[in-house]
């Protein structure tokens, strides 16, 4: 019997490696030596992507010092990949809303250079793939701190760079990238990007995502005008039209500058993890495939590790994909229709938020062995 075993993680409570592990555990309980397992950390190219593929493919962690959001140093990690070509990098870990305060943050003035460091330094480390999540970033500079960071230059009508954060970028005349690193032209860069937001309007970075980063009704239509006078300088000098491309408004812009600046692709998360971990390969001969993340609710269809890891399996294979998950919230049945047979709640009873997060990885070992003497008893003669 072979079980893959392809979590994602469960935010504040374990890693997906993790969560892997403690199903084997719960497993060999039951079957000894006499399972076959493999092992797969998943993400969606959300928090926690850069640490599951470093597990999933022998990667190793990088820690460099940037500037963070605010123009403070903060440290941050990336993680170069047993390949030693390919680097995965989260925005969140230099440009993240989580290392701003609540009461300091400033989308006007928020920069993402530190993301561009980033970049650098997997160039640096003799990455030519780059794997990069913008998810939970605190900027709203269409990604102009990145392209600063990695030697573009953003000018005034007066010839001046322009200052950090996208509230600058009203004033922008011209983009000269003469002085981008050379490397990138030999660079892959895909971006885990799961929505599709327009740069611009009611449904752009600015209208959608900026009260969350601390923008009033003043500053959104500030910054949607600047990131609108962004947009029409980069069709005007670089050809490229990210205005209404899908996907150009996420992070804060940041889809729209990686691709003028960078010609990044913009493409599901989970869809880039699946791939750059073999998954389709590494299931042909399973027999039971588990996934799970912390709470499985109607969202999880949208994109989510789960539902992707299912869907992924049904074109390879019909095998029963299990569910394992911290909370069944809202309409997750929703997911039996996405490939999913199963799902179940970690908890064994009722318990605080506190105690479901300190006791992950024996509750899931417990399930899971739970499970394999289930499946054992299922397929006795």
């Amino acid at each position: 019997m072979k079980v893959v075993i392809a979590p994602d993680s469960f935010k504040e409570s374990m890693s997906a490696m993790q969560a892997a592990e403690a199903v084997e555990r719960g497993f060999r309980q039951v079957y000894g030596d006499a399972v076959e397992t493999e092992r797969i950390p998943m993400a969606d190219g959300g928090e926690g992507t850069t640490r599951s593929m470093a597990d999933a493919l022998e990667g190793n962690m990088i820690k460099k010092e940037v500037t963070g959001p605010a123009g403070i140093p903060v440290q941050a990690e990336f993680a170069l990949l047993g390949d030693g070509r390919t680097a995965v990098i989260e925005m969140a870990e230099a440009s993240g809303i989580a290392l701003v305060p609540k009461e300091d943050r400033n989308p006007v003035t928020a920069t993402s250079f530190g993301t561009g460091q980033l970049i650098k330094a997997a160039l640096d480390e003799g990455a030519v793939k780059i794997i990069l999540g913008i998810g939970g970033s605190a900027t709203n500079d269409g990604g102009a701190g990145m392209f600063q960071a990695l030697g573009g230059r953003l000018l005034d009508a007066s010839g001046h760079d322009l200052p950090a954060g996208g509230g600058a970028l009203t004033e922008l005349a011209g983009i000269d990238t003469s002085g981008l690193d050379p490397r990138l032209a030999r660079t892959d860069i895909r971006t885990a990007c799961d929505v599709t937001n327009p740069l611009t309007g009611e449904n752009g970075a600015s209208a959608v995502y900026g009260p969350q980063k601390g923008e009033d009704e003043k500053m959104v239509n500030l910054l949607d005008q600047a990131l609108y006078r962004f947009g029409q300088v980069i069709e005007e000098q670089l050809g490229v039209h990210v205005d209404t491309l899908p996907g150009s408004g996420a992070a804060g812009g940041m889809g729209a500058g990686l691709k003028a600046f960078l010609q990044a692709e913009l493409e599901p998360g989970i869809d880039i993890v699946l791939e750059e971990t073999r998954f389709a390969t590494r299931i042909k001969d399973a027999d039971l495939i588990i996934t799970g993340e912390g709470k499985m609710d109607y969202q999880t269809v949208f994109g989510k590790t789960p539902v992707g890891v299912a869907k992924a399996a049904l074109q390879v294979k019909k095998v029963p994909v299990m569910a394992f998950c911290g909370q069944l919230g809202d309409g997750y049945e929703a997911v039996f229709n996405h490939g999913i047979t199963t799902a179940f709640s970690l908890m064994p009873g009722p318990g605080t938020v506190e105690s479901a997060m300190k006791n992950g990885e024996a509750y899931i070992e417990s399930l899971a062995r739970n499970t394999a003497a289930l499946w054992k008893a299922g397929t006795m003669d």
